[in-house]
């Protein structure tokens, strides 16, 4: 074993041929470091935390539980093991330094081959818990990194089924950023403003992510349209728009069952599929294709309407050219309480110019 491999033990007395004997029983084995006082062991012990501490506990100035509170207090060594030396032999000076966080007491005079055993002993149980918080650091690690590869080929699943979706519908370009970005924005507004909205209760972090990542799957079901209805440059016939209705079901369903098959990790899915079926849902209860109404529509599926209507509105289709900003707003402020959630438009009112902003961002 080398000098550096060896365990450090600092030892701390006042009395120098304490030190001295200490030094001499122990430095065999070990790297032994000496303090005659309890600043210098503390300056000694954070400059580089020891394996073991021997503390006399009478010392003049700081005494050895001063010291001992000291190193407890500090993260570099409150887990370094302590060993009281000490002539006390009252039980509750043995109390106290226990309460403290020492692991043992030596009495003086003390005996070398009780001191080489205690010693041992507790380098012992310190390697072996240090081995282990190595090992429980490495598999947290380990773990760590699972997780970010679980969460990254989420995302890449989800990034697959919105590229399907572009591409059958290709004139859509940016939509699928723009009303990613006009959800986020909104329901951020929400758990800000949540006055009358019960739901705001349950919107942190992660559930405005995962309606964000959502999102762009509100069309996943155009995949099951046939061509000559999702690409028709004009106004689709009565027969074709049934059809057309038909995306929700069939996105939902998709979905549903990717949602299965991730068993416990569904969750991940829960907005997407909400979405995907219920942004044609009407406030009113006029919508497709569960005729739900008001609070009945789940919240993710009344800003993805709110969303996706804008962005519609403001660019240009396949059978219509961009309305202006300010006309595709007077539109939308028409369907107060109709055909969207009246407070979700107070929440766009609220958010304008960060709708223009986006829209301009991730202009087509």
């Amino acid at each position: 074993m080398t000098q550096q491999e060896r365990p450090t033990i600092l030892v701390v007395d006042d009395t120098p041929d304490n030190l001295t004997l200490l030094a001499d029983l122990l430095g065999g084995e070990c790297r032994v470091k000496l303090a005659n006082g309890g600043a210098r062991a503390l300056a000694l012990a954070q400059r580089e935390p020891p394996d073991l501490v021997l503390l006399d506990v009478m010392m003049p100035g700081m005494d050895g539980f001063e010291v001992c509170r000291q190193l407890k207090a500090h993260e570099a060594t409150r887990d370094v093991p302590v060993i009281f030396l000490t002539a006390l032999g009252q039980a509750e000076d043995e109390t106290r330094g226990f309460e403290l966080g020492a692991v043992d007491f030596i009495t003086k005079p003390i005996s070398p081959p009780v001191v080489q055993a205690r010693v041992k002993t507790q380098l012992q149980v310190k390697a072996w818990r240090d081995s282990l918080s190595r090992r429980n650091a490495g598999l947290q690690a380990q773990l760590l990194e699972r997780m970010n590869q679980v969460e990254r080929l989420r995302d890449a699943t989800l990034h697959v089924m919105v590229s399907l979706a572009e591409f059958r519908d290709e004139d859509t370009g940016n939509h699928i950023k723009r009303t990613q970005e006009y959800v986020r924005v909104l329901a951020e507004y929400v758990r800000a403003h949540p006055e009358g909205c019960e739901e705001a209760t349950g919107l942190d972090d992660h559930a405005i992510e995962l309606m964000a990542k959502s999102a762009p799957l509100h069309d996943i079901g155009k995949i099951a349209i046939p061509d000559h209805i999702l690409l028709k440059p004009g106004k689709l016939d009565a027969a074709e728009f049934e059809q057309m209705k038909g995306h929700s079901v069939h996105g939902w369903e998709i979905l549903r069952r990717a949602a299965q098959r991730m068993a416990g990790d569904s969750d991940v899915l829960l907005y997407a599929m909400q979405i995907a079926r219920h942004h044609h849902e009407r406030w009113d209860g006029g919508g497709y294709p569960d005729r739900l109404a008001g609070r009945g529509i789940p919240l993710a599926a009344r800003l993805m309407a709110v969303a996706d209507v804008y962005d519609a509105l403001t660019t240009r289709r396949p059978y219509k050219e961009p309305f202006p900003h300010a006309r595709a707003m007077a539109i939308i402020l028409d369907g107060r309480g109709s055909h969207f959630d009246p407070q979700l438009i107070d929440a766009l009112l609220a958010c304008e110019p960060r709708f223009v902003e986006i829209a301009s961002t991730w202009r087509d």
